[in-house]
């Protein structure tokens, strides 16, 4: 078979180090039993692998206590963790048009119960004018939910403006870094992030079913369920430490360590080099679709104001069909469709339509890339 050439990375990166590989497989085979329940050795070895990867998180993001980070299954888990459990009746919340619909639909669900949310409208490349956040803060403005970086178009937002504009009003500011975590430097506190959720099997270079959320001490989140916890086990009260507050259950640890192992990948080639690389060959890419006739390249069309995440579409066909031509006859993974984020389709232009996706991570290659701009090439030159 046709060697792949995987340019679906902003969905889930692949290939993993073979780092991660090695983890999972030993925790797995080693020290697979359950973390925090039991007191033996197995059990205690499996607890420091989870906190482990707890403390690599802590420095990677500059999170002083690692206890406030919270696994989860991905950064979905996270965002509704946090939106369900901070806002109440008669709250007030800001987010912008070019959120994931991890963000929309859990706001979206509040309108049930009373909470207002107002979306800024974004330009049609992505960005936001930060002016138009601080003009729709209301005196029961309790949160500000902004992307770091569009699944869509790669738009990497102001979020340390942003984050000074919600501490000047004494509001919380969380972030969703589902595109951006392992790829850009984030520091929670220097960019006043309250909260901040991740997934893990993307840039992280970790598992599927894996990610965080970081609280900032004093924000008061109500948990979401209920359970074991290893932790204050002859109470019904569900424990109110963290992270026991809303890590009831049986945790993903293979997939915590795998996580880990994905993390130390990172540190050791460089979170610098890993960008530089992607983003070089995004700016390969960006050239090379500017030189084709009937392609429409959406989002910023600069490295420096994007992620490498860049979206096209070849005249008016159908998204899905190109993507169906790379795959069958190129050998190309790509994402087409909307993307689970349909306002940020409206906001550029594209969402009857769709678009096609195509994101960089850090084991593709210029080879991959120029394959990319041949295969694009030829079905417009063909359909």
């Amino acid at each position: 078979m046709e060697i792949l050439i995987y340019l679906d990375n902003a969905a889930t990166s692949f290939p993993k180090p073979e780092i991660v590989y090695e983890a999972i497989m030993e925790s797995m085979r080693e020290y697979g039993a359950n973390p925090g329940r039991s007191g033996h050795k197995l059990a205690l070895k499996a607890g420091r692998a989870i906190y482990e990867t707890r403390e690599l998180l802590s420095k990677f993001f500059n999170i002083e206590d690692p206890m406030r980070i919270i696994f989860t299954s991905n950064a979905t888990d996270g965002l509704n963790l946090v939106i369900k459990g901070l806002l109440k009746s008669g709250d007030h919340v800001i987010t912008t048009s070019m959120e994931h619909n991890s963000v929309l639909r859990p706001l979206k669900a509040l309108d049930n119960i009373g909470v207002e949310t107002t979306v800024i409208q974004c330009d049609e490349i992505g960005c936001i004018d930060i002016k138009d956040i601080e003009d729709n803060i209301k005196n029961n403005t309790k949160l500000i939910v902004t992307t770091h970086a569009s699944n869509v178009t790669g738009t990497i937002f102001p979020i340390k403006q942003i984050g000074e504009i919600a501490k000047k009003h004494d509001i919380i500011y969380m972030v969703d870094a589902a595109q951006t975590a392992g790829i850009y430097n984030i520091d929670v506190i220097d960019m006043n992030i309250d909260i901040l959720a991740f997934p893990g099997h993307k840039s992280l270079l970790g598992p599927q079913g894996t990610g965080g959320v970081y609280i900032k001490k004093g924000v008061e989140i109500t948990q979401m369920k209920e359970g074991g916890t290893g932790s204050k086990s002859d109470s019904l009260i569900q424990p109110d430490i963290y992270p026991d507050k809303f890590e009831s259950g049986t945790p993903n640890m293979p997939g915590i360590v795998g996580l880990g192992a994905g993390i130390k990948y990172i540190i050791d080639k460089g979170i610098d080099n890993i960008r530089d690389h992607e983003n070089k060959l995004a700016k390969v890419f960006i050239d090379g679709l500017r030189e084709i006739k009937d392609v429409k390249i959406y989002g910023p069309c600069d490295i420096e104001k994007q992620a490498p995440v860049i979206s096209i579409n070849i005249g008016e066909e159908d998204s899905s069909e190109v993507s169906y031509i790379l795959d069958q006859v190129f050998n190309i993974a790509v994402r087409p469709g909307l993307h689970c984020a349909p306002l940020a389709h409206r906001t550029i232009g594209c969402y009857e339509q769709g678009c096609i996706r195509f994101s960089v991570g850090p084991f593709n290659t210029i080879n991959d890339i120029k394959a990319a701009i041949e295969a694009v090439q030829t079905i417009s030159t063909e359909i």
